[in-house]
């Protein structure tokens, strides 16, 4: 959650980002699809504490001062570029004019209802909305079932909320699994060993029929860190490797799964990431993204902020830019999307002589029109080059039925992280924000279980505290401690997020045992409720009410 949290550099200009140049362009791709009779049949995770963001007032405001610093920049930046000859520049905030300009017109037409405008494309049968953890806790690592539950039934009732019908299948926040076994916190004061139930028995307690699992778990590939040529990663990481083969019999990435672990009580089906595909769309340096006529992510112009640079070549300077040209790169999106279409059709011909096959390829949604800014166009012209070419696009929903579990099997522990392990978000780094999530967890677990009478201030100060955990348990903050790209900001964070909720719960007993609230803990309680505004209608007992006992 980032609105009410800050703006530029790290903040709501994130989202605001992320709007303008991913979920904006997403959907004025799927309407003209739609408008030429094409269904695209996407399947979208909209996470819960996204959708609470977009949907919120505070996030109308902060993209209408941020679509009038963009369009003031596109004015200024034309006139630095003309008064130093650079005519081919100066002509390119035309282009970015004109692209914030129909955005904003987008967002204007759909009443600023981002998270409602997909809820009807998904009505109409045109895409999935898929849901994730609330807040998009690593779920492998947190020290407590109830936690999960909670993050769990949390996203289920947002989801529920803003789309209108429960989600049937979920996006693992980073692909990241755990079966069951004897478990041991990696970290902190209690290292108690305990059994812990697999992943998929939480998700089929919830009515979570199937999930998305990096292929190495299949031992089909290595895996393949999705942010490697995006962030400046640390390499120093160290650690065992999740990567070795997993099953002696080799198993397909193009057949579904039922997964269960052994002893567990329930499953699910496992869907898995396709290597060929994911190869092309997410490597700058062997996929589509890296094209030397697309623009350049890294390269932008100050103050402003604005992009005007083709990539060029990537080994090259920045300075060495050369100025882009969207012509040409369009005509290298109709190239790469054709050639996209080709390789799925010789995937899938290969795969389904051992029976009915489905090539799974999952990104981050915000590689589409942000990191890749010709990603839905390239999107929109995959659709259309799959019409053209009888390949069958099907949501996971419908996948499910079309290409049944071929059996039941275990998995390992992993994510689609480098290493395909925990690493990126369990390391010396970021050791310490574990050790303070941990002791919350078990703050909480305490607190809510006797509960159950509370009387309306304390039901507040529980529920705000368990909002504060929700977000403290965010997989952003080690990731992003762990990558530099915003370690000051992510760190700043979990020290707020743990001081906040420990606040919390010292209000929270001094309530239970009779003491009246006084009128600096109704401001803070006021503050707080304000800020991190997200699941109104959050019930503390979601977690320890479904929550396996230590």
């Amino acid at each position: 959650m980032v609105v009410n949290h800050g703006r530029w550099p790290h903040g709501s200009d994130w989202l605001n980002e992320a709007a303008f140049e991913c979920y904006l362009p997403l959907l004025e791709a799927i309407h003209r699809l739609v408008a030429d009779g094409i269904s695209p049949k996407w399947t979208i995770n909209i996470s819960p504490i996204l959708a609470e963001q977009l949907a919120s007032p505070e996030f109308q405001k902060e993209m209408s001062f941020y679509y009038d610093n963009v369009r003031r920049a596109c004015v200024d930046t034309r006139e630095h570029f003309a008064n130093h000859g650079l005519g081919d520049v100066a002509r390119l905030t035309h282009f970015w004019e004109e692209f914030y300009e129909r955005m904003w017109e987008l967002h204007r037409r759909i009443g600023g209802d981002i998270p409602g405008t997909f809820a009807e494309l998904q009505a109409a049968g045109h895409v999935e909305i898929i849901t994730t953890a609330a807040t998009h806790g690593y779920l492998p690592l947190l020290s407590r079932d109830e936690s999960i539950h909670l993050q769990l039934r949390t996203a289920i009732e947002t989801h529920r909320r803003h789309f209108g019908q429960a989600p049937r299948g979920i996006w693992l926040p980073e692909c990241a699994y755990r079966p069951r076994y004897e478990w041991t916190p990696p970290t902190g004061r209690d290292r108690e060993r305990f059994m812990r139930p697999g992943l998929e028995e939480l998700l089929a307690a919830h009515g979570l029929e199937y999930f998305v699992a990096d292929a190495h778990l299949l031992a089909a590939g290595a895996p393949m860190f999705p942010y490697r040529e995006y962030m400046a990663f640390r390499r120093d990481l160290g650690g065992p490797s999740s990567a070795e083969p997993s099953a002696t019999v080799p198993r397909s990435p193009y057949a579904t799964y039922r997964i269960s672990s052994r002893g567990g009580t329930g499953e699910a089906t496992g869907f898995f990431r396709d290597p060929r595909t994911t190869l092309q769309v997410w490597s700058r340096e062997h996929g589509y993204p890296g094209d030397f006529a697309y623009l350049e992510f890294h390269k932008k112009h100050f103050p402003g902020g604005l992009r005007f640079w083709k990539i060029t070549d990537a080994s090259r300077d920045l300075a060495t830019k050369g100025v882009y040209e969207p012509d040409a790169a369009r005509a290298k999106v109709r190239e790469h999307a054709r050639h996209f279409v080709a390789l799925v059709s010789d995937t899938l011909a290969a795969a389904e002589s051992d029976g009915p096959a489905v090539v799974c390829s999952p990104y981050d949604a915000e590689l589409f029109g942000h990191w890749w800014f010709e990603g839905p166009a390239w999107l929109e012209q995959v659709a259309r080059e799959m019409a053209k070419n009888g390949v069958r696009p099907m949501a996971l929903g419908e996948a499910v039925a079309a290409v049944p579990p071929r059996t039941t099997i275990s998995l390992p522990e992993g994510s689609w992280g480098e290493g395909g392990d925990h690493r990126v978000w369990l390391n010396a780094d970021t050791e310490w924000t574990w050790d303070r999530l941990y002791s919350a967890e078990a703050e909480w677990v305490e607190l809510v279980s006797h509960a159950a009478d509370a009387h309306r201030e304390l039901r507040r100060a529980l529920a705000q505290a368990t909002r504060e955990l929700l977000l403290l348990q965010a997989s952003d903050w080690p990731f992003l401690i762990t990558t530099g790209s915003a370690r000051d900001y992510a760190e700043r964070r979990v020290a707020e997020h743990y001081a906040d909720f420990k606040r919390l719960t010292e209000m929270a007993r001094r309530l239970r045992d009779g003491e009246p609230l006084s009128v600096e803990a109704a401001e803070l309680l006021r503050r707080l409720e304000r800020e991190d505004f997200c699941f109104p209608d959050l019930d503390p007992a979601w977690g320890v009410a479904r929550g396996a006992a230590r």
